[in-house]
């Protein structure tokens, strides 16, 4: 099977937007392998932690801008890093996950994430489109088959 880029794509058609987002592998949260296979470029990523049943929970979804996706995701799972106490404890005593897309505009990376926040949190969704669109639709692409719980 080839490998697929993690990089998100748009289709416009009429007033609504199509993406495609191919996800990374997910990958366990390691500082070094972190360091070595993230790009420090833009983008969206999701990390998830496992509980004791060995199920996935969604911990962070959001969006790397400035510092790039190895920046954010590398402080994101880092228990030092982190000032919250309550994740600092589920990033010490659980084994953490990663995934990423590439997203080039900052529009797109809105669009992206209102789509996942209404789709993963559809009564608390407090994320604004980039209202350029009057319909956004989302396929993801996933080369290990894994899709957040959320949505299954």
């Amino acid at each position: 099977m080839a490998a697929v880029e993690p990089i998100a794509t748009k289709k416009i058609r009429n007033d609504s937007a199509y993406y495609t987002v191919s996800w990374s592998t997910l990958e366990k949260a390691e500082r070094h392998r972190i360091s070595q296979t993230v790009p420090a470029v833009s983008g969206i990523y999701e990390i998830y932690y496992v509980d004791e049943r060995g199920r996935f929970h969604l911990f962070e979804v959001s969006q790397a801008w400035y510092g790039g996706l190895r920046g954010q995701i590398r402080e994101k799972t880092d228990p030092e890093l982190e000032s919250d106490p309550r994740k600092r404890e589920i990033l010490d005593e659980r084994d953490c996950y990663y995934r990423f897309t590439q997203v080039n505009s900052v529009e797109d990376i809105l669009d992206i994430l209102f789509f996942l926040f209404e789709t993963y949190f559809p009564k608390i969704n407090r994320m604004q489109s980039s209202g350029r669109y009057r319909q956004i639709y989302l396929k993801e692409i996933t080369r290990d088959r894994f899709f957040n719980p959320l949505l299954t």
